[in-house]
């Protein structure tokens, strides 16, 4: 059957094939799966930009952004594909290993200053990244004693840059935890949006990349962040995804996954499940990193 979507007014609609040929485009380019159940959700948004650049047909939308150089589109395209849901401090229970298991060993590390090292991938509009960091300067009683960095990624520009503005509204900020906001954040603007502060904002890198592309990092990391970003991907891109952070983790670092995700293929050998989505690398931690 290769029926149409009905379209909203002025808007094209698009067929079964169409879908399916825009499905094989997102997961090459991408690595995102999109299963039939997500056609209608597809094209309410996509038929937004059909109307927007007056196309008649999904087909030759994808002409367009299988041009290699219309960028910009394929940009509009995965912030159409993609959802940022997230919040300070969301799945607080990833939060909570940071502080009771992983900053009471980093004082142990070796080096002066001691390297430390978190990543964020799928940072989405920042609250995760500044998560991480306030987490951390919360239980380091000596921050000149490390060197420490946060590497915050996504494969939307547009939420990138949205993070490295680091401005929230009071929406945003209502559930963090007591004092953090008078600690962390600068005094309100006369739009009434509070912006991160200073010693917060120099600790973390932003950057756009797209997790199924050879990666340009090389770690090693304490931790990395990766929530809610896999379900995007069919099951062998996910496994090509944990495989690499497998390898970019110290041994007896940690990994914390979405809490719909699950941790499958060769990385389960090398990353066992410690808490809720949680994950450690076999090995021996550096110097006086726990290991229980």
């Amino acid at each position: 059957m290769n029926a149409p979507v009905h379209p909203e007014a002025g808007a094209a609609p698009f067929s079964d094939s169409e879908f399916e040929r825009l499905a094989a485009f997102a997961n090459r380019s991408f690595g995102l799966k999109l299963s039939p159940a997500k056609k209608p959700l597809v094209y309410s948004r996509i038929s937004k930009r059909l109307t927007a650049l007056k196309i008649g047909s999904l087909n030759n939308y994808i002409d367009l952004v299988e041009k290699t150089n219309d960028l910009g589109e394929r940009l509009e395209l995965i912030s159409a594909l993609t959802t940022n849901v997230t919040a300070f401090f969301r799945e607080n229970h990833h939060f909570e290993t940071v502080r009771k298991d992983i900053v009471p060993s980093l004082a142990s590390k070796p080096g002066n200053p001691k390297r430390v090292r978190f990543w964020s991938a799928g940072c989405s509009t920042g609250e995760e990244p500044y998560s991480i960091a306030m987490t951390l300067l919360e239980g380091l009683q000596n921050t000149g004693a490390f060197d420490l960095r946060i590497l915050a990624t996504d494969i939307d520009p547009k939420v990138v840059q949205r993070a490295k503005q680091g401005r929230y509204g009071k929406d945003n900020v209502g559930q963090l935890p007591a004092g953090y906001l008078g600690k962390y954040f600068e005094k309100p603007d006369a739009g009434e949006s509070y912006t991160i502060s200073p010693d917060i904002r120099k600790l973390i890198t932003f950057g756009e990349l797209n997790l199924i592309e050879p990666l340009p990092v090389k770690g090693p990391f304490d931790a990395i962040f990766c929530r809610n970003v896999a379900i995007y991907f069919d099951m062998e891109t996910q496994q090509k995804v944990w495989t690499n952070f497998a390898n970019l983790l110290l041994p007896g670092g940690y990994l914390f996954i979405g809490h719909s995700e699950r941790l499958t293929g060769p990385a389960s050998e090398t990353l066992k499940i410690t808490g809720v989505t949680t994950y450690r690398k076999n090995g021996q931690p550096s110097s006086g990193w726990s290991t229980k």
